[in-house]
């Protein structure tokens, strides 16, 4: 079995090795056959071709493996990208190891890679998380969590919003938000959380976007315990607003997103 990574847009970025499989495969694994005979007809291949996606992967997964299991070679495509990082593959990779089918995973494209080196933020440690949450409490809660650099996965039509949250919990928080990548209309933009939530509030994006931001700032106070502190001071008689923004200045925490969470605890 082979797992062959493909363009994540342009075409050209394919490996000759990854090409030389493709064509040497008995049968081909694709998310989708119409998206893959693209690149094969670039490249003028011929291969057979089936489905392997969410909906039937673990069906297809038995059924390639008996294939593997009689000596075919099966080559696993996604989309675009390396397979299973956030695409499926993962039930036939698991099937080929139960059926002790040797494994080759071939190097190539990654929108996540690219957008890490691309976006200027620290690369000796990070982190990949795939799709963010959609939920605001878990989305709040992984960006407080993060202390390293955090690469993700988000829609196009969340992005304004996502970035106005990281930006109430740190306006000055790095962010590079990486669209398009290796295609036509490629956009990498940097800049603070802040910066970055009103451009695009006032400017939407389209296509493909990955977020890439920096960790948050090691050993500051929690939410809670910012909260906490902020309780405390307004029972001592202190104005809600001036002491969200001496909380904020001690924990490096949002101060108007600590005081909008006061203001709904008060409700």
């Amino acid at each position: 079995m082979a797992v062959c990574p493909t363009p994540i847009g342009n075409l050209e970025d394919v490996t000759l090795r990854v090409l030389r499989v493709l064509s040497e495969a008995d049968v081909l694994a694709c998310e989708d056959t119409r998206h893959t005979r693209l690149l094969l007809e670039r490249h003028a291949i011929r291969a057979q071709l089936v489905s392997f996606h969410e909906h039937n992967e673990r069906a297809r997964a038995r059924e390639l493996a008996g294939r593997m299991a009689d000596g075919a070679l099966v080559a696993l495509v996604s989309d675009a990208g390396m397979p299973l990082v956030s695409d499926p593959g993962f039930a036939l990779v698991q099937a080929a190891l139960a059926a002790r089918v040797p494994i080759e995973v071939l190097p190539g494209p990654s929108a996540v890679i690219t957008a890490l080196v691309a976006s200027g933020l620290p690369a000796p440690s990070w982190c990949f998380v795939g799709f963010l949450p959609r939920a605001r409490r878990e989305l709040d809660a992984l960006f407080a969590s993060a202390e390293e650099t955090l690469v993700a996965f988000e829609s196009p039509r969340r992005l304004a919003s996502t970035l106005a949250l990281l930006a109430a919990r740190d306006d000055a928080r790095a962010v590079a938000v990486c669209r398009e990548l290796t295609k036509l209309h490629e956009e990498v933009r940097r800049g603070s959380a802040g910066e970055l939530a009103a451009h695009y509030r006032e400017h939407p994006p389209r296509g493909e976007v990955v977020l890439v931001c920096a960790g948050a700032a090691v050993g500051g106070a929690s939410r809670e315990q910012a909260l906490a502190a902020l309780r405390d001071l307004v029972a001592a008689g202190a104005k809600a607003r001036p002491a969200a923004g001496a909380v904020a200045k001690l924990t490096g925490l949002g101060a108007n997103e600590l005081y909008r969470e006061l203001m709904r605890e008060g409700k």
